[in-house]
């Protein structure tokens, strides 16, 4: 569901439709006309949370202003949450708890895993605290037993904070505001920001080399993001059914 004109934003959106058909996932494209108010999108949540033909609903984001972000999100029924971006779901993942995970912090812990990646007991740092990419990936890093320090753009000394990571996790929506030079040598550095030009929130350049492994921007975090949804909407879908299938019975 969109609800902006921008052209990236709605290029994100279009990737993310093109990915649903070519795996056979019927999308369901919606997109609110501008000057949308946020009682209309809430009730357009409404229609498609009490819709048993809908597994997964995920607003695109950011919203266009003047739509209350925070409550749309926090409207999404928590089964069908597949971008995980609600408050109910966030706070799940907090307790240990079942919940999709935030689908950005969920595709970098899918890299990191895949890559073969320890994280018990490594350093990581996440700079960026927004509920949807930086507190959920510090969350989900705990949970895999590293040892989390979060920083933003306002963390004093923050060069120093950085190099104090072994997995850097740059999260902040800054252009570059991580630079290449703050990294230990042998970081893992994952990038989840996405910027005009091809552009994330780390400058790595020349000290790329000096990193064990790093993801590109673009072409990096983002397609996992993509895929990590697709499959949060089928166990959505598997779920369904499950809970709607009557219990059997013995002869």
């Amino acid at each position: 569901m969109v609800a902006g004109t921008d052209p990236a934003y709605l290029r994100f959106a279009r990737l993310k439709d093109d990915a649903c058909r070519r795996v056979g996932i019927e999308p369901l494209p919606i997109a609110l006309p501008p000057g949308t108010a946020t009682a209309e999108l809430l009730a357009e949540i409404d229609r498609l949370n009490a819709d048993p033909r809908v597994h997964g609903i995920f607003l695109q984001h950011p919203l266009a202003a003047p739509i209350d972000e925070r409550r749309c999100f926090d409207r999404i029924a928590i089964d069908k949450d597949v971008g995980g971006d609600g408050g109910a779901s966030l706070g799940r993942i907090a307790a240990g708890e079942s919940a999709f995970a935030a689908s950005t912090p969920a595709a970098i812990l899918r890299l990191l895993s895949w890559y073969g990646i320890p994280l018990a007991g490594k350093q990581a740092v996440v700079v960026g605290r927004s509920p949807m990419v930086g507190k959920p990936a510090a969350l989900l890093l705990l949970a895999a037993n590293a040892t989390v320090t979060i920083c933003h753009s306002r963390t004093r000394r923050l060069p120093e904070a950085v190099r104090g990571g072994e997995i850097v996790v740059g999260a902040v929506n800054s252009p570059g505001l991580i630079k290449g030079r703050w990294l230990r040598d042998g970081a893992v550095v994952i990038d989840a920001g996405s910027h005009p030009g091809g552009v994330g929130d780390v400058e790595l350049g020349a000290d790329a080399d000096r990193c064990a492994a790093y993801t590109p921007v673009p072409g990096g975090v983002g397609p996992m993001t993509i895929v990590t949804l697709l499959e949060h909407t089928v166990a959505a879908a598997e779920r369904a059914v499950r809970t709607a299938r009557p219990p059997s019975h013995p002869p």
